[in-house]
């Protein structure tokens, strides 16, 4: 009888550890990530151990290019990035599968996020003496949104906006330099190098935030399998963005490690202050997609509530 009791109770113990569930695994999440200021939260998070802290692991996916960060999303080969909500936008226009989850940079006054730049030997100082004048951008881009949108508030038509293709940010800083582009739009750091090479600053986007902000972006089959890691993902960036906002200076050698900043200014350059956790309006999301139709890049309203998605924020 004691020993069919036993082998009951082992039988009982087998079946109960079978039907336990499975130890949950650490979420991996991949981020493509381009080498430009608004990742060093990422980077920061990381070196500090923040993601293990909750539970998120982060694979960095470096990329040389938007378009190679963008294939790497539509192949499935990164979960997330750093974008603009023109990007999500794209994404997004025949069926929804991007959501930008919170701002990734957005430029405050003092510290600006894209600047339309006028070569020493042009002459131009200010908006008015860019009438006419090719502006050298990325088109299609946040680039030549940021461009028209800035030069419209300063009083300039449709009709006095000129930009050229450069695509390349190095050829458009060579040809600024040389004096054979005019005028061209860089993101900082890259423009403060311009500057102090001799490019003279025309406008920034500090006064106009609403244009020249990033994003951080996840696929939303992503997020939708795991919302948790998003979740985790979302929150140690914000106790990143609080040591970034609270000594900056702490994180030089990651700025120079991860070429987010060229090696002439890590001395001097100020790290700009980050977003706290918030996402992009309304107003702004229908802004650039006016601005996209406009362009004929989309034909169709993409929706805000389908591509916007503030509830995973801590």
């Amino acid at each position: 009888m004691r020993k069919t009791i036993f082998i009951i109770f082992i039988v009982l113990g087998i079946i109960l550890t079978a039907c336990a569930p499975a130890a949950a695994e650490p979420v991996t999440l991949k981020i493509a990530v381009l080498p430009i200021i608004d990742t060093l939260p990422m980077y920061v998070a990381d070196a500090e151990g923040l993601f293990a802290k909750h539970g998120v692991t982060v694979e960095f996916v470096p990329v040389a290019s938007a378009p190679e960060r963008d294939q790497l999303l539509a192949a499935g080969q990164a979960d997330g990035t750093v974008n603009e909500t023109l990007s999500v936008m794209l994404f997004n226009k025949d069926t929804v599968q991007m959501q930008a989850v919170r701002y990734a940079l957005r430029p405050v006054e003092g510290f600006g996020h894209f600047f339309i730049l006028a070569s020493a030997k042009s002459g131009i100082t200010d908006a008015q003496g860019l009438k006419g004048v090719e502006i050298g951008v990325s088109q299609g881009t946040v680039i030549e949104y940021v461009t028209e949108r800035l030069l419209q508030a300063e009083g300039l038509t449709s009709d006095e906006i000129k930009t050229i293709a450069v695509p390349k940010i190095p050829d458009r800083m060579a040809l600024l330099a040389s004096g054979e582009l005019s005028a061209g739009v860089l993101p900082d750091p890259l423009a403060s190098l311009a500057t102090s090479q001799g490019a003279v600053k025309v406008l920034d986007d500090s006064l106009h935030p609403e244009y020249g902000f990033s994003v951080i972006s996840f696929r939303k089959e992503v997020i939708d399998a795991n919302p948790e890691g998003v979740k985790a993902f979302l929150a140690a960036i914000e106790e990143a963005t609080d040591l970034i906002n609270a000594d900056s200076s702490k994180y030089t050698s990651l700025l120079s490690d991860k070429g987010l900043v060229p090696p002439p200014l890590l001395e001097t350059f100020k790290v700009p202050p980050f977003p706290v956790k918030d996402v992009p309006t309304e107003e702004e999301w229908n802004d650039a997609l006016d601005w996209a139709k406009e362009k004929g890049m989309l034909t169709t309203d993409v929706s805000y509530a389908d591509s916007v998605n503030g509830s995973l924020l801590p």
